[in-house]
């Protein structure tokens, strides 16, 4: 530990090197429900620096953990057997604009939100926009191949990110991707966006950038049923239209939002949907009076469009602070963020109200109804005796019977810790084999993230995997 502290502080400068009791407790976690411990913190400022602290830990063969603005919900970034933490908050510079290409090159620690504030003004927005938009990094995005209730219409976090400069885990550096539209070799690019730390450290980011719409319009819903909104998403997308979001709230996760935004959501409804359509102002309207049809055709009691932008900002800041809303129901939450058919969200959804009472919890479903992206938050105290056991049971349940419907372990969130002995659920011994010889190639190590993601060996026969094509 001496030995290593030291090498590190040579390494880079001595101040950005803590190993003191309050860095090491505020590191030791993301905002997940797992606790590991971390050896040393340290931050970086440049990509030198990032290649230092590698080849040190390499070296002292430690492993280390990179890590944004810890928001990741599924354990990603939380440091086990004293891992070294390679913090990347101080890198947060915005390096460069060509609003002509639209394109930026960026830090990872540049906040996602601020991207967007950056380059709003050349009429440009970063479009993956996860709830933790405001302080999530870029380079935590790119590691889970991040989402965002506008993602139905603009694709996730791969379809904006166009090339990196990125530290291996033996610490060379080299450019993945490129800026030209089909860069020349192997598509490293794909392979890395989403693959959670394991492949290396991503230093400087080149981000694709997207036109902002001339005209937005927000609609509310309301219905007596979950299936009737559920019913309602998939009419809109059937009828031929991808809006720009289409975001589900049940009963209870509405109640907790309005008393927090005062947003004058109807909290007598069972499920209210947010419907945004983006576009040309002529063709808009025509697609609001075909989204309000099919809606009350459905089962909508009443449509409210919001009639400026400050209306439209209230409503999404109810869909964008559910999670931390819930806090007025209960101190703690836990929750998956599978992905199911659409067709099979109302049967999904029932199983999941039932298996939170046969445990005796408290769930709160918010979701992105236009992909099947399900985030069912299971509501609790963690003072009460025996509730993480029922919590974590529940949980269990609800990604089988997720997989089982057809669907997939993650939209946004990531494996991390938390789906990682889930993994042979979908995939089977050879599937597995080829995405640890993929995580060899770029890590022969080992020390890159280690224990996340890929189940060990032992667990693969724990879980009983699905056949062949019940996911597609």
């Amino acid at each position: 530990m001496t030995s290593l502290v030291a090498a590190l502080r040579a390494a880079i400068a001595p101040d950005r090197v803590r190993i003191g009791a309050a860095e090491l407790s505020l590191y030791r976690r993301d905002a997940s429900n797992f606790d590991g411990n971390a050896s040393v913190v340290c931050f970086p400022i440049t990509t030198v620096d990032v290649q230092a602290v590698v080849r040190v830990c390499v070296e002292h063969h430690v492993p280390f953990v990179a890590r944004g603005s810890g928001t990741g919900l599924a354990g990603g970034a939380t440091p086990l057997d004293g891992a070294v933490v390679i913090s990347l908050t101080k890198m947060n510079r915005i390096l460069s604009v060509d609003p002509e290409s639209r394109q930026a090159w960026v830090e990872p620690g540049v906040l996602n939100l601020d991207l967007t504030k950056a380059v709003q003004h050349h009429g440009l927005h970063f479009a993956p926009d996860p709830s933790s938009q405001q302080s999530c990094t870029i380079g935590g995005n790119v590691a889970n191949n991040s989402g965002g209730p506008h993602c139905l219409a603009d694709g996730v976090t791969s379809a904006h990110i166009l090339a990196m400069e990125v530290v291996l885990p033996e610490g060379d550096i080299i450019t993945i991707g490129g800026q030209d539209p089909e860069p020349l070799g192997l598509d490293l690019r794909g392979a890395f966006v989403g693959s959670e730390g394991m492949f290396g450290i991503a230093t400087k980011i080149c981000v694709r950038l997207t036109e902002t719409a001339p005209t937005v319009r927000t609609m509310l819903l309301d219905f007596e049923s979950v299936e009737d909104g559920a019913s309602t998403v998939s009419a809109i997308i059937a009828d031929g239209m991808v809006p720009a979001a289409l975001e589900m709230m049940d009963a209870l996760c509405t109640r907790a939002v309005e008393e927090y935004v005062h947003a004058g959501l109807p909290i007598d409804a069972a499920a209210i949907l947010l419907v945004e359509v983006a576009g040309l102002a002529n063709g808009l309207e025509h697609e609001v009076e075909r989204i309000i049809a099919i809606g009350k055709a459905h089962g909508a009691r009443t449509v409210r469009v919001a009639q400026d932008e400050a209306e439209r900002a209230l409503l999404w800041k109810g869909r964008k602070t559910a999670f931390g809303a819930i806090a007025r129901i209960k101190p703690n939450y836990y929750l998956h963020d599978t992905v199911v058919p659409r067709r099979k969200l109302p049967e999904v959804l029932n199983k999941v109200y039932e298996i939170a009472e046969r445990h005796g919890l408290l769930v709160m479903n918010v979701f992105h109804a236009g992909d099947g992206n399900l985030h069912p938050l299971l509501v609790f105290d963690k003072r009460e005796p025996g509730v993480m056991d029922r919590v974590h049971a529940a949980g269990d349940e609800i990604v089988r019977v997720s997989v089982a419907a057809g669907g997939v372990l993650s939209g946004e969130h990531g494996i991390g810790l938390e789906k990682r002995d889930y993994m042979p659920l979908m995939f089977g011994p050879e599937d597995l084999a080829a995405q640890a010889a993929l995580r060899a190639a770029f890590d022969p190590t080992g020390l890159a993230n280690p224990t996340k993601v890929l189940p060990s060996p032992s667990a693969c026969g724990d879980v009983q995997h699905v056949p062949e094509g019940a996911w597609i």
